[in-house]
């Protein structure tokens, strides 16, 4: 005889999983009715699901951000998907706070860390799981950060495509909040790709002296001043693609160096940043 499947049979499967109540209803039916083995049921699903989209692209999704009490840290993660709609969907934007949350209380030490740590009684990554089969997607984390300093200012920018957390040195204030937020929305926008010339890789700078070089052998140039043209244009690339001596898009008269020292002081700077994209971190 078949069992009867009650309403309050299917609330409590769906408060426990998050599944869908036709979902829940489909899983109890076929576990006649064994709370336990409905759940495994929908878990099954979601691994099913997981393992049938695992070579689907999961671009879209949301960055999201959590700063802890005293502002010293910021936990960024990059949580993909692979449609705006579902990126736009409550539970998708719930279960990624969720994890930034608890990445921000654990501090795990990578991402493989990340995924290991428990929430609700399973790992990050059964949460995952579960969570395709709700949602029936491919969801992945793709990028996990910690930026520290001694006061750390955050930023998401509309959409959450972009989320940005810049890290101050020094003695800091209140004031360094909306310097922070400008600075913030300056990495947003320019994408630097360093604090500053010193943190520069030295095969970009390899590179871009390379890339100099030809250019003045290429325009004709006498080769007594190659190296000084290519230098010259090295400098020109620390200026566009470094942060402390980026132009401050609010003002280009003053670099951001000279930003900060004229709201700061010259004993506060900037000790690292942190810009995540979606789908190119």
């Amino acid at each position: 005889m078949a069992i009867k499947v009650t309403a309050s049979d299917v609330n409590r499967l769906r408060q426990a999983t998050g599944a869908g109540m036709m979902d829940c209803k489909k899983a109890l039916t076929e576990a006649e009715g064994d709370f336990d083995k409905a759940v495994e049921i929908l878990r099954k699903k979601g691994q099913k699901v997981s393992a049938k989209r695992a070579d689907r692209d999961a671009k879209e999704g949301s960055v999201f951000i959590k700063a802890n009490a005293d502002a010293t840290t910021a936990t960024i993660i990059e949580l993909n998907c692979e449609t705006d709609f579902v990126a736009r969907n409550e539970d998708f934007q719930a279960l990624g706070n969720s994890i930034v949350e608890l990445a921000d209380k654990e501090a795990p030490a990578n991402l493989e860390s990340l995924m290991a740590l428990t929430m609700d009684g399973k790992s990050v990554e059964e949460t995952l799981t579960d969570a395709m089969g709700r949602i029936g997607e491919k969801l992945q984390i793709r990028t996990f950060e910690i930026v520290k300093g001694d006061k750390v200012v955050s930023y998401i920018h509309p959409g959450a495509r972009i989320g940005v957390a810049v890290a101050f040195t020094g003695k800091t204030d209140n004031e360094v909040a909306q310097v922070g937020k400008d600075i913030a929305m300056q990495i947003a926008a320019m994408n630097p790709i360093s604090v500053d010339k010193d943190s520069v890789p030295q095969e970009i700078i390899n590179k871009e002296l390379e890339i100099g070089m030809e250019q003045a052998k290429a325009e004709g140039k006498p080769e007594k001043i190659w190296d000084k043209i290519a230098q010259g244009k090295l400098n020109k690339y620390f200026r566009e693609n470094t942060l402390l001596h980026q132009d401050f898009v609010k003002d280009t008269s003053k670099s951001i160096a000279q930003y900060i020292k004229s709201e700061l002081g010259a004993d506060i700077t900037v000790s690292a940043f942190k810009r995540v994209q979606l789908g190119q971190s």
